[in-house]
């Protein structure tokens, strides 16, 4: 007998807010995974010795576990963008803690997005890269990667947020549009511009759209 599907996030919340506590608990463990991966694609590699990301996901699960209340009163934004926020403002305060006294304020450098780590980097100029199978379309494959992760450090932080939140941490634009403060028409015509401009610093070289 085939299983059932898992009940989606907006289910949960639901049953939750009407005092289910299996769902308020399943709410928070189901994107840890999620959440770790976030943390994984910002953390500076500087602290990678230190901090693990979940720990970092732990602490803010349990501070979520303590504000669920008044998160399923109010419902302000998504649940996944909201415990996002958790997670991502506990990130900044570890950063600035471990790396601040060194360098400029992460708002400052860059606003709305930490500095992006070099393996983080990589990996969002490969999924903005057209895969490619023969050892010679490998090779045009790595130089274009490498074109790519130049071109990211020159866009502007907004354009590069949007394909950030788009490839690496995979929201949907629902998702994105919540994160950003964003309608999600905004959110489309943002990432389609941030496309546009890195063909543009590409020189016309292609990339990926993703959906």
């Amino acid at each position: 007998m085939a299983k059932a599907p898992a009940p989606d996030t907006d289910f949960l919340v639901e049953r939750a807010r009407r005092g289910d506590a299996a769902a308020r608990q399943e709410l928070l463990a189901r994107h840890r995974d999620r959440l770790r991966r976030m943390v994984g694609v910002h953390l500076d590699r500087r602290l990678a010795a230190r901090v693990d990301p979940s720990d970092v996901v732990q602490e803010a699960l349990a501070e979520a576990a303590n504000r669920l209340s008044d998160y399923l009163r109010e419902r302000p934004i998504p649940f996944y963008p909201w415990l996002r926020q958790l997670a991502w403002d506990r990130l900044i305060e570890l950063q600035r803690r471990h790396v601040g006294a060194a360098r400029r304020s992460v708002a400052r450098e860059e606003p709305g997005v930490l500095n992006l780590p070099d393996e983080s980097a990589a990996e969002l100029a490969e999924r903005l890269v057209d895969h490619a199978s023969s050892p010679s379309e490998h090779a045009l494959r790595e130089e274009l990667r490498a074109r790519v992760r130049r071109a990211l450090e020159r866009l502007a932080a907004g354009d590069r947020e949007v394909l950030v939140l788009r490839h690496l941490e995979q929201l949907s634009t629902a998702e994105t549009a919540a994160v950003l403060g964003l309608s999600q028409a905004a959110v489309k015509s943002r990432h389609l511009r941030a496309l546009q401009r890195l063909r543009g610093v590409l020189g016309g070289k292609s990339a990926g759209e993703g959906a």
